[in-house]
Order: structure tokens, then sequence, then C-alpha cells
């Protein structure tokens, strides 16, 4: 009865004339924000743990990168994912004849995905954006939402007793009044060696095997950055002839500094090999080929026609499919140009992110199409195209954006590089990370007269490590209703620890069991007794019996 109520007011709303007026209400339990994978896990569970429950999705697609092109799952250490994270690689196996899959078709992913949906019965408002919020002292009243395409059409509000963000930017909390932070602390902040500006060169030291050792008492080499050699000037040598297209005019702060940058965003394209199963790249809109004369000079100077040099290329998935990602000096990261990304307004996102999309669309196409690019390297990416049968309704292209970090909360505790390695260790826990610190370059600057790109991180090495609830909750004097399982409460460096779809399916799990329990308890998110959330956890994993309560 519940759910056709809900269905038959959003109906309503929808076919209201925009005429001014009352917004229109609904009221749930657990309002959970955000369509990533992480929030339909959260939903459901919340769903299962015998709670209301509202998701909302900004966009037209569920399950975020996990749907969105990230079929080559990023793990760390498979034993440290768990409950319904770990029963969706499952279910995904079973599509593939498998006990549990980590790679895997999109398509495969977001049917495996709908089977949640589907046996919660979950109610999804799809193409809906906050705008505001309401607040009364220290407690999230309601969110205010209008249309993602229609903004004549009358905005909506939801009320709910526990919200949930599960969005990559972080979109909501701004709205509760916490506190959070956008780029990278210094490396005083938390006493972090790998935070801050961090310049490392391409070659391997001498004494690498000290740094396996002891890897924080020698900078990590950086296997995304460009040789020495590499031209940055429009004439070469000239600097008055201007930078070419993609490199900062800036100037490189020391090691260490803060700033308010954040690591590059790309596309997990998705290409076939099989001629029967391609879809051409042709020449996207706004395509310029002088946005590629950078890679050009880094083939001159890395004198390599090996397209492995340039695409990070998974040639071994299911299905046919191959997964893309970035991969050396300039590849599919689009450096340096989604800084205002994570704060900026809709209009102005939308406008980064076809900025990203032309971008590689126009990388592939250039590696195939112009003639100054080695004809060996040509013949290779022409021997490619896209998938023909995935991204079917979006031209055979991700419909997500990969927003690798957008702002982070400061909450209750701030997870940090300390977490990471095992040095300081908490007890509140709610998950394990295990994947090693990783950062994309943030920009692309000028050294000595050579082009260089600068905030690459990847130190792996340690053992899987603890996640503290206090870092998905908000400092209770800001916000006693609001859990954050995505965008949490994180230093830059550890971020790019915890940063992977698996663990971010398991936190959005317990954030929902624990803001079930708030409510049965008549208590703020802060106070839930972190114990219970663990049992339940333990005893019930698939939350099959509503957590045992």
């Amino acid at each position: 009865m519940k759910r056709l109520f809900i269905f038959a007011l959003i109906i309503q709303w929808m076919s209201c004339s925009p005429d001014g007026g009352q917004d229109h209400h609904l009221e749930v339990d657990i309002c959970v924000y955000g369509g990533t994978a992480a929030g339909v896990m959260a939903a459901y569970s919340a769903k299962k743990m015998g709670k209301s429950v509202l998701l909302i999705e900004p966009g037209k697609y569920l399950g975020g990168m996990t749907t969105g092109g990230l079929g080559w799952t990023d793990f760390g250490n498979k034993e440290a994912v768990s409950g319904l994270a770990l029963d969706f690689y499952r279910t995904v196996g079973r599509y593939y004849g498998k006990e549990e899959e980590w790679r895997f078709a999109p398509s495969v992913a977001s049917k495996a995905l709908q089977e949640y949906v589907d046996e919660a019965d979950l109610d999804i408002l799809f193409q809906k954006r906050i705008v505001g919020a309401e607040k009364s002292e220290k407690t999230l009243e309601a969110i205010k939402l209008e249309d993602s395409f229609n903004q004549s059409v009358k905005t909506l509000s939801v009320k709910a007793k526990v919200f949930l963000d599960c969005t990559y930017e972080g979109d909501l909390f701004p709205h509760a009044g916490v506190s959070f932070h956008v780029g990278r602390e210094s490396a005083d902040t938390y006493g972090e060696s790998l935070n801050g500006v961090q310049l490392y060169p391409e070659e391997l030291p001498d004494d690498i095997d000290s740094i396996k050792v002891n890897y924080f008492s020698r900078p990590p080499v950086n296997r995304h950055q460009f040789p020495d050699g590499v031209d940055p000037y429009v004439e070469k040598g000239n600097p008055e002839s201007g930078l070419l297209w993609g490199i900062s005019d800036g100037e490189l702060a020391p090691n260490g500094s803060g700033d308010d940058k954040i690591q590059a965003y790309n596309f997990r394209v998705c290409l076939a090999s099989d001629k029967e199963n391609q879809a051409p790249i042709t020449k996207p809109e706004n395509y310029d080929p002088e946005n590629y004369e950078l890679l050009l000079r880094l083939i001159e100077v890395q004198e390599s026609t090996d397209i492995n040099d340039y695409l990070l290329i998974r040639w071994t998935m299911p299905d046919g499919i191959i997964d893309v990602n970035n991969k050396g000096g300039f590849s599919t990261d689009m450096i340096g140009m989604n800084h205002e990304y994570p704060e900026a307004d809709y209009e102005t996102r939308a406008r980064i992110w076809k900025a990203h999309e032309d971008y590689t669309k126009g990388l592939l196409y250039f590696l195939g199409h112009d003639k100054r690019v080695p004809k060996a390297l040509r013949e290779q990416m022409l021997a490619l195209g896209y998938c023909k049968d995935e991204f079917t309704d979006n031209d055979n292209f991700p419909h997500q954006l990969y927003v690798r970090e957008g702002r982070r909360l400061i909450g209750e505790y701030v997870m940090t590089q300390h977490n990471c390695v095992g040095d300081e260790m908490v007890h509140d826990e709610i998950g394990l990370a295990a994947y090693g610190m990783d950062s994309h370059h943030i920009q692309r600057i000028v050294v000595d007269g050579n082009v260089k790109n600068e905030g690459d991180i990847q130190v792996h090495g340690f053992d899987p490590y603890p996640i503290a609830y206090r870092s998905i909750t908000p400092k209770r004097e800001e916000c006693t209703n609001l859990l954050v399982p995505v965008s949490l409460s994180s230093s830059h460096i550890a971020f790019g620890s915890i940063r992977m779809e698996p663990v971010f399916m398991v936190l959005a799990q317990s954030a929902a069991v624990a803001a079930s329990l708030a409510i049965d308890q008549g208590v703020m998110v802060q106070e839930v007794p972190v114990d219970q959330i663990q049992t339940i956890l333990q005893n019930d994993p698939l939350l099959e019996n509503k957590g045992g309560i």
C-alpha cells in the first residue's frame, strides 16, 4: 500500500503544470540519495531491515561505475569483501556459470544489480537532483529536489528520519551544513608523507629494493609520468609561443603542499576486437586534433608504437569486452580539467562532463585516424571499436563519468594514511579496505622546460585495514541523522585506497543497518552501538532475517 501511495503521488507531481504553488512531499523512514551500486545496496539493506525507503538517482541509470564501465574490479584482497557486496559478485558470477566473478560486462552488472532492486521491490526516483534542504537545529528534516532535465517542473520535498548520501560527489551533505573538504590536505595536516603535492620521477631508482621494504623512506616511482625531453611549447623551444593544450601555466608548489585540486577523471570505455561486435569509433563533436599534439611529442620521445604504452587495455575480460583505462603520460585521464567539478553548479558540471566525453572520443579517433600517428599504432587502434552490445542506448559509450574524488566529509573521525598502513587502528569497524593508496594525476605543468604530470601516487603492499563507523558520521554537533558511506571522512591519500566499488557497497550496507538501528532506538546516528551493527553484519550478512532483530 505504501509503494502504491508513493507512486500515485509521484505521478500526480509529474503531471502538474509548472504554475507555482506548494511543493509536493514524500515521507519515508530512510532516504538514500545517489543510485550508485552503494546506493542500491543501502536501499536494499534498509528495506530488508523493515524500513520504508526511497532511492533517488539524479541521472537515468543505476549502478554508478559498477554498471558504467568499470568492469575490471579493483579489490586488493577479495577476503576483505563481505556481505551484500560479496553476494553481488557472486550474483554476477552466476551469469558466467561461476561461483563469483570480478571482471564483467557493464550490461551483466546492470542485470545483477536489478535483481536486488526487484527482490526488495525498491521505490526509485530517477532524474531528480537536490537543490535544497530543511534543517531544524541538528536534524536534517527534508531535502528538496528538482527535475534534472526540466527545471520548469515543480519541486519535490522528501522527508525522512535518516538520510544517506551515496553519491560520488558528496552532493547531499553540504545541504545539511556539515564540514567537508575538497582537494588535497597538506602533508602536515594529518602527518602524512604522501598527501599534498607529489612530483616523482618516471624511472625506477637504483635502490628500488629498499623502497619495497620501506616505501615511505623514499618517494614512489611514477609510472604515468612524461620522460624528460617532451617539449611543452607550441613552437618547440620557444616559451613565447605558449603552451600546448592540456598544460597548465601554474607553478609547481613544494612537495607536500595542500591545494584544492582533485585527481583526474576519465571514462572507462568498453571496446571490442571482434568485428561482428564493433561499433565504429567516429569523429566526435568539438573534435580538435591539436588537443593531442602533446601525445605526438610523447610518442616521438618514447619511440614506442605499442598501443599498450598509451592505453591500459584489459584484453582478458569476459564476453569479448575490452576494458580501457588510463596509462602513461598522456592517455584517457583528462588531467587538470575537473578541478571545478565537485562544487560546480549543475550547468558547469554538464559542461565538464561533455568536455571529458569529447576528449575521450577524440583521443580514440585521433589514435586511429590522424596521419601524424605512426602507422603501426594507428592500425592497432583501427582494429578496435566500441562494443556494440554495451551501452546500447548511449551510442555504445559509458553513461558514467569516473568521478574518482569529489567532496569528502570531515566527520567524527578522519581516515588517513596511518590507518592504511596499520600504524593507527580503529575498533568501531564497519568494513575493510584492501587496495593500495592510489591517486591519479592532478595537474600537468612545466618543470625545467619539460612537461610533467603531478599528483600520481600508487603505493601498495599493506594488509586490509578496518574503516571506522565514525568516518561515515558527521560531527554530532552538526547533524545527527545523516550517514555518508561513499564520500566519507578521509584524507585525500587515504581516500585513494578506500574509493573502490566493493568497499563502497560494504560501507553502504553498514550505513543502512546503522540508520535502521538509530530509528528503532530513537538515537542520533553517532550513538548507535557499533557492536550491534557488527553483530548483525556477522550473523546475517545478507540481511535475510531483518538483521536478526
